[in-house]
């Protein structure tokens, strides 16, 4: 088999008439943590949107592990496929329990499995273990975000779509969401696509780098090329006009 899990060949996406991946073709391979950089408006958020089918493929193709998935729908992407996404932001139930929110990240499984995988995701998370019963919304910014992700981990995804989880949240508990993706990768194979604004901190993290800019590939390295790479801060804050690397 492979060691490529995720691949966009020439995919053309936007909202409207307006195109933000134009031809846009990577790959990402299987139990890797792949981060996508860029300046604003690149489309870093677009393609993990697009991948999820929150946005329509125009033109072009997009597969799971040699399948096509072009068109497919977030719901069927999830049960189907083992997709998951954790959106930038808070995307909680602030006046439910952390409880009840995890127990609506398991609706498609039914309240048996859903129940049973529980314990399991709290293992990952004790802070939010201790604040089981207290509303969301009282939860501190890191408690919610390992919340979410702990929700999207009820449905033991193939593939973890994370966009932004460092925002609002102090160095201290972003190195713990870090650790916790690299803990997926490696003992569990999961695949994490990510978007992440803590440049420097995710690419000491992740496996593979790629840079976007108009919605376009211009370089796709190992992290760690990256790291000290003399571009990396001109592909960051934007200007990068670097020849495509091939992959």
């Amino acid at each position: 088999m492979s060691d490529v899990c995720i691949e966009f060949e020439d995919v053309l996406a936007g909202y409207g008439e307006f195109m933000i991946l134009n031809n846009l073709s990577f790959k990402a391979k299987r139990g890797k943590i792949t981060l996508l950089l860029g300046p604003n408006g690149a489309g870093k958020s677009t393609v993990l949107k697009t991948l999820f089918g929150l946005l329509k493929v125009r033109q072009g193709r997009i597969t799971l592990d040699g399948k096509e998935i072009t068109g497919a729908g977030a719901k069927e992407l999830l049960v189907k496929h083992g997709i998951a996404f954790v959106p930038q932001g808070r995307n909680l139930f602030g006046a439910l329990t952390a409880y009840e929110n995890l127990e609506l990240g398991g609706i498609t499984l039914g309240m048996k499995t859903t129940h049973e995988r529980i314990p399991e995701v709290l293992e990952l998370f004790p802070r939010v273990k201790e604040r089981l019963h207290s509303a969301a919304a009282s939860l501190s910014g890191g408690e919610q975000k390992q919340l979410e992700v702990g929700r999207a981990l009820l449905l033991r995804p193939k593939v973890l779509l994370i966009d932004e989880p460092s925002i609002g949240l102090s160095p201290l508990v972003v190195q713990d969401v870090f650790r916790l993706l690299r803990r997926l990768a490696d003992e569990q194979g999961v695949t994490v696509l990510m978007v992440e604004q803590n440049v420097k901190s995710a690419l000491k993290m992740a496996d593979e780098a790629i840079a976007l800019e108009s919605g376009r590939l211009v370089l796709h390295k190992p992290a760690d090329e990256l790291l000290s790479d003399p571009q990396l801060e001109r592909l960051f804050l934007g200007g990068a006009h670097a020849a495509p690397v091939p992959t």
